[in-house]
C-alpha cells in the first residue's frame, strides 16, 4: 500500500520530488498545504492532488496522511519538523535540517519518542552517481585519499528572493554550500578543523563562501558556495595515484564520473535516475519497515555540527575546532 503524504508548502522545490513521486507506486501525494487556502487549492488543481488545507496545522490534523515533505523556508525546518513528528507523522524535511547540532538532536529525540522517522532530504546521496564515487574511492581506485574539492553556485539577482533574507536562515552556506559539506563528509568523514571566509550581501546574508576543513589521516576540504558567483556545480576527490571529477555531483541529471590516472581519462557513465524518486522510496521502505533510512540521525546531526562550527569560523575570522 502506498504510503499517502501531505506536502506542506507550495514552493518550487516540490515540483522535482512531485515529479519523481509520479514515477513510483510507493507513495501518493494526498494534500497540498498553503498559508493562503486559495493558494493551496489551486496549486492543488495543477497537481491532481486530492486534498488542499489553508494552513499547516489543518494538514497534519488529516489522519490520512502518514508523512510529510517539509520544503519551508529554512528557519521554518525545526519547528515544523517537530510539529509534524508530534502530530504522528514520518518527516522528510528538505536540506538543510538546521544549523544548530543541538536543535537537530532534539528533533530526533521527539522523532524517537513519537515512533516516527525523520531525514534530512539530501536527494543526491540516493543517486548511483554517488554510491559509486564512494565505492570507487574505497576500493582504492585513487590512491590514498589526499583532497576533497567541491563548488556550487549561482547567481540569485532577485532582492525578494528569499534565500538573501537573514531572517529565513538564508545565505550562500546553508543554501548550496551544505551539498559541498555533505559530499566533503560522505568521502573524508567528519572534519577535525575548520576555516572559512564570507562576503555579505542581501539583508546580511553570506552570498559567497569558502572554506577549508581538515580531516584525519591528512586529508584536506576545500570547497566555494555562492549566490553572487556564476553557475558552477563540481566535485573532485584527488588521491596519491589519481582523481575522480564529477561535473554534475549534486543534481545528477547527467551522471559521469571521469577517473583521471596515469595520464588517462576513463569516463564512468550510469545511467540517468531521478534523485527525488529514490529518496521518497527509501523514505517509504523505511516507514514500512523493509528497509533503512539512508540518512539519520548521526549523520543530520553531524552535518549541522560542521555548519554551525564554519559560520563561527567566518565571523570570528579564525580555525575552529570541532568536538
Amino acid at each position: 500500500m502506498p504510503v499517502q503524504w501531505g506536502v506542506m508548502s507550495t514552493a518550487q522545490i516540490n515540483e522535482k520530488l512531485l515529479a519523481g513521486a509520479r514515477q513510483t507506486d510507493a507513495l501518493a501525494i494526498l494534500a497540498v498545504a498553503s498559508r493562503d487556502v486559495e493558494s493551496a487549492r489551486q496549486y492543488a488543481l495543477v497537481h491532481s492532488i486530492e486534498r488542499a488545507y489553508g494552513g499547516y496545522d489543518a494538514l497534519l490534523s488529516d489522519p490520512d496522511v502518514e508523512a510529510v515533505y517539509i520544503s519551508l523556508p529554512n528557519s521554518l525546518h525545526l519547528e515544523w519538523s517537530v510539529r509534524a513528528l508530534q502530530a504522528g507523522k514520518h518527516v522528510l524535511c528538505e536540506k538543510p535540517l538546521g544549523r544548530s547540532a543541538a536543535e537537530v538532536d532534539t528533533a530526533f529525540d521527539v522523532a524517537e519518542r513519537e515512533g516516527r522517522l525523520l531525514m534530512e532530504a539530501f536527494m543526491y546521496r540516493h543517486n548511483p552517481q554517488t554510491h559509486r564515487l564512494a565505492e570507487l574511492v574505497g576500493t582504492g581506485a585513487i590512491g590514498r585519499l589526499r583532497l576533497v574539492r567541491a563548488a556550487f553556485s549561482f547567481a540569485a539577482r532577485d532582492a525578494a528572493n528569499i534565500r538573501l533574507r537573514s531572517a529565513l536562515q538564508g545565505g550562500a552556506l546553508m543554501d548550496v554550500g551544505c551539498y559541498c559539506v555533505s559530499g566533503a563528509r560522505l568521502i573524508a568523514g567528519e572534519p577535525e578543523r575548520v576555516g572559512a571566509e564570507q562576503v555579505l550581501g542581501g539583508d546580511g546574508v553570506d552570498v559567497t563562501f569558502a572554506a577549508t576543513m581538515r580531516f584525519a589521516d591528512g586529508v584536506i576540504g576545500h570547497f566555494d558556495a555562492g549566490l553572487a558567483l556564476d553557475t558552477r556545480d563540481e566535485l573532485e576527490v584527488v588521491g596519491e595515484e589519481g582523481s575522480l571529477f564529477l561535473d554534475d555531483p549534486w543534481h545528477c541529471r547527467h551522471p559521469m564520473i571521469e577517473l583521471r590516472r596515469d595520464g588517462k581519462v576513463e569516463g564512468i557513465e550510469l545511467e540517468p535516475v531521478d534523485s527525488y524518486r529514490l529518496e521518497a522510496e527509501n523514505f517509504c521502505a523505511a516507514i514500512r519497515g523493509t528497509a533503512s533510512p539512508l540518512l539519520g540521525r548521526e549523520d543530520a546531526v553531524s552535518q549541522a555540527r560542521v555548519i554551525e562550527a564554519l559560520y563561527r569560523a567566518a565571523e570570528l575570522g579564525q580555525t575552529v575546532t570541532l568536538p
